[in-house]
C-alpha cells in the first residue's frame, strides 16, 4: 500500500512517497480503508520533532481519518467489515490503509461525504470539547477566538455560535477576518503579526481591550506566544483562557493577573481524551457527527489533494498560510 513517510526530523519536502506492507488488526482494533485524511498543524510539527510527542520512525503523519472498515480484529464487536467510521489516530493517517484501536472510531451517516467527515474530530472536536466541556461557555457569553481562521479556529467560531456566544474572531490579515465572518462571527478583530518588543506587546494589548471593552468570559488560544498574555488581560473577573496550542509560541503568563481577575487557565487536550477517557472522546465524537448531520457545523474545505500533493499543503500549515481545511483523498 502507499504511504507519506518521515524517515527522520525536517520540513514537509522530507517526506517520502512509499510502498509498505498492509497492516493488519490486533487485538480490539479495526483496519480502516482509508478514503479521506485531514491535515492539520501538528502534522507540521511532528515531522520536525516539535510537537508533544515523538514517535519512532519511520512513521506517516496524519491525525484523522475516514474511510471503511476492512478487517477487524479479535475482541471488536461493535463495529463489523464494511462500518463508515471516522477515527482520530494521531498519526499513520497519510496511508491507504490503517490499523486503529476500535475505540478510537466513531459511525457515521451514509449520507455524510467522507472529505468533511475527515475534517471533524481534531477541529471541531477540540472546539466543542474545549468549548463546552472545559470553558464551560454558555449562551450570552462573550468568547474571543485567537488564529480564527485556521481549522480550528474557525471550528471555534462555529461552535461558539452552535452555543449561543456572541462570538469576537482574530486574525492576523483582513483575508483572514473575512472568512471567520463567513463562518458565523459577530465581530472581528486583525492584530499584527509578532515576535513583538515591550511596545509591540501593550499595543497588541490595547488593540484587544479596545476591541472587548467589556472584557470577555472566555478565550479560545489555539495561537499562544504574546498573544496569550494580551488576551488573559481582557478576560472578565471569573474569565476562561483555554490553552489549545502553540503556533506562536509558548507563552509565559503573569500569574498575578490569574490572581486579581479570579479566572481560569484551562488546557484542551482533546487528542489525549481518546487514551484517557474513551468513553467521553465517544461521547463528545457523536455530538460533533450529529451536529455536522443536522447542517448546524460544516468544516470548510479549502483544498482536496492526492498524497503525493500532502507535503506542500503540510508546508502551507507550517508557514501558517492555511485558511480553512485540506483534505488528502484515496
Amino acid at each position: 500500500m502507499k504511504t507519506l513517510l518521515s524517515r527522520a526530523p525536517g520540513p514537509a519536502g522530507t517526506l517520502e512517497l512509499a510502498e509498505v506492507p498492509e497492516p493488519r488488526p490486533g487485538p480490539g482494533e479495526v483496519r480502516i480503508a482509508v478514503a479521506a485524511c485531514a491535515l492539520n498543524y501538528p502534522d507540521a510539527l511532528i515531522i520536525e520533532d516539535r510537537y508533544q510527542v515523538r514517535p519512532p520512525r519511520p512513521f506517516a503523519p496524519g491525525a484523522e481519518v475516514a474511510g471503511v472498515i476492512d478487517a477487524v480484529g479479535e475482541g471488536v464487536t461493535a463495529l463489523v467489515v464494511g462500518d463508515r467510521v471516522i477515527g482520530m489516530p494521531g498519526l499513520g493517517g497519510l496511508a491507504e490503509k490503517l490499523v486503529l484501536a476500535a475505540d478510537r472510531c466513531v459511525g457515521i451517516p451514509q449520507s455524510t461525504p467522507f472529505d468533511e467527515a475527515a475534517a471533524l474530530l481534531m477541529t471541531f472536536g477540540t472546539a466543542f470539547y474545549g468549548l463546552k466541556r472545559r470553558g464551560g461557555l454558555t449562551g450570552g457569553e462573550r468568547l474571543l477566538v485567537l488564529g480564527a481562521a485556521g481549522g480550528v479556529g474557525l471550528a471555534a467560531v462555529e461552535a461558539g455560535k452552535v452555543l449561543g456566544a456572541e462570538v469576537i474572531a482574530a486574525a492576523s490579515s483582513p483575508d483572514k477576518a473575512a472568512a471567520a465572518r463567513q463562518a458565523g462571527a459577530d465581530r472581528t478583530l486583525v492584530y499584527p503579526r509578532g515576535p513583538f518588543d515591550r511596545e509591540g506587546r501593550r499595543a497588541l494589548s490595547a488593540l484587544i481591550k479596545d476591541a472587548c471593552p467589556d472584557g470577555l468570559d472566555v478565550v479560545f488560544d489555539p495561537v499562544g506566544g504574546d498573544y496569550a498574555e494580551a488576551a488573559l488581560r481582557s478576560l472578565r473577573w471569573g474569565g476562561r483562557l483555554l490553552v489549545v496550542g502553540f503556533t506562536a509560541g509558548i507563552p509565559q503568563l503573569p500569574l498575578n493577573l490569574v490572581l486579581l481577575k479570579s479566572c481560569q487557565v484551562v488546557g484542551v487536550a482533546w487528542g489525549a481524551v481518546a487514551r484517557e477517557q474513551p468513553g467521553l472522546f465517544a461521547e463528545a465524537a457523536a455530538e460533533v457527527v450529529e451536529l455536522h448531520a443536522q447542517g448546524r457545523i460544516r468544516p470548510r474545505i479549502i483544498e482536496r489533494l492526492s498524497l503525493d500533493q500532502a507535503p506542500a499543503a503540510i508546508a502551507r500549515l507550517a508557514a501558517r498560510e492555511a485558511v480553512g481545511k485540506a483534505v488528502v483523498v484515496f
